[in-house]
């Protein structure tokens, strides 16, 4: 394959990728990830130009998503502080410790996701904020955190963790949590990860500029399908994302 049709074929894939994560509030390294590695890259350079790449797709989400101005900037603070901490704990050690059984444990614990939230019909369709004291605020920073440390570590669905967490705990729909996760998740969490990947390992330097332009308008496209088409249609591509992911960790 020439150079050139490699850069076509990552530009699409990610277009294509991100634009579903986008959607549905994570998953892109579903797609993404596998093909760095099918292409010729060894798992940990692969992982860290990947998430270079998600940063990419939470610049573009951000730009569409802060036209509806949803965000409150107090709760996004609260997710930076909560998760961060995580995310470099979580990168620090994957490159360290490659952990199968955690895939698989992973991927069984993605696609119950997908299932709890199909046989919850009413899940994510109304805006109902709750916990937001004291105990609601600890207890949710905790689980935050814990993402954060899946975040940094593994490659695929750790936002759709996020999203149904802001819709289960917070009581957030699901237009609302996923402009939450992919602009903190997006931006600031797959940053933090990708900077102590960088300087923990290698990025491959030449596909980024395909991966970053892919990123950047599937994550802008995608944003604007899941305001467009609303909370039932976000829920259904979340599920599908799930089952999905859930799959291939499960199969590796």
């Amino acid at each position: 394959m020439s150079h050139m049709s490699e850069h076509i074929l990552i530009f699409a894939i990610s277009l294509l990728a991100n634009a579903f994560s986008a959607l549905s509030g994570g998953g892109a390294g579903l797609i993404q990830l596998p093909v760095l590695i099918f292409l010729g890259l060894p798992f940990g350079i692969a992982l860290a130009t990947h998430k270079v790449a998600t940063v990419a797709l939470g610049i573009g989400a951000t730009i569409r998503h802060l036209r509806e101005s949803h965000l409150e900037r107090q709760f996004a603070l609260y997710m930076i502080i909560a998760g961060l901490p995580g995310v470099v704990l979580g990168a620090s050690v994957i490159l360290q410790v490659p952990d199968r059984s955690a895939q698989i444990a992973l991927g069984i614990l993605t696609m119950g996701l997908g299932i709890y939230s199909i046989f919850s019909p009413r899940l994510g369709q109304q805006y109902a904020p709750a916990h937001r004291d004291r105990f609601g605020y600890s207890t949710g920073g905790v689980v935050l955190f814990v993402i954060g440390v899946l975040n940094g570590s593994l490659t695929s669905g750790t936002g759709l963790f996020v999203t149904l967490w802001l819709i289960r705990w917070f009581g957030m729909d699901y237009k609302r949590a996923v402009a939450y996760t992919l602009v903190l998740v997006g931006l600031f969490w797959n940053g933090t990860g990708a900077i102590t990947l960088g300087l923990l390992g290698e990025i491959y330097w030449l596909w980024l500029p395909a991966l970053l332009l892919g990123s950047v308008i599937g994550g802008y496209v995608g944003a604007h399908l899941a305001i467009v088409k609303g909370n039932k249609v976000i829920k259904r591509a979340f599920e599908a994302v799930t089952l999905l992911i859930g799959l291939k960790l499960i199969i590796g």
